[in-house]
């Protein structure tokens, strides 16, 4: 009696262990599982991402895009202004100038 006790508890630790070896890898595949649908939803997320950012990218794109025949009228008339300022600068100072470099020229220095 004692042996088939023995026998009867040896198979009850083999199945036990059987049991817990299912058992943890049940829970490596669920795991898994949920490591690839986490990974899923992330590509998910990144592609949407992804989208809405080029979206926004060609939308600014196509205001400047857009808008870039008033620039460049702006800045020619910028332009414009600041050549007829240095213009009205350079006549002011011409004289005074001039005076300079004949004092300059004619004096002569021993």
């Amino acid at each position: 009696m004692d042996a088939n006790r023995r026998q009867s508890g040896i198979q009850q630790l083999l199945a036990a262990e059987q049991e817990a070896q299912q058992i943890v890898n049940a829970a490596r595949a669920a795991k898994l599982a949920r490591l690839r649908q986490a990974k899923e939803e992330a590509e998910r997320e990144i592609a949407e991402y992804r989208s809405q950012m080029e979206a926004e990218f060609q939308r600014k794109v196509a205001e400047s895009s857009g808008d870039s025949g008033a620039n460049v009228k702006r800045l020619e008339q910028e332009t414009a202004a600041k050549i007829e300022q240095l213009n009205q600068q350079a006549a002011s100072i011409s004289p005074e100038v001039i005076q300079m470099l004949l004092r300059h020229v004619t004096t002569v220095k021993n």
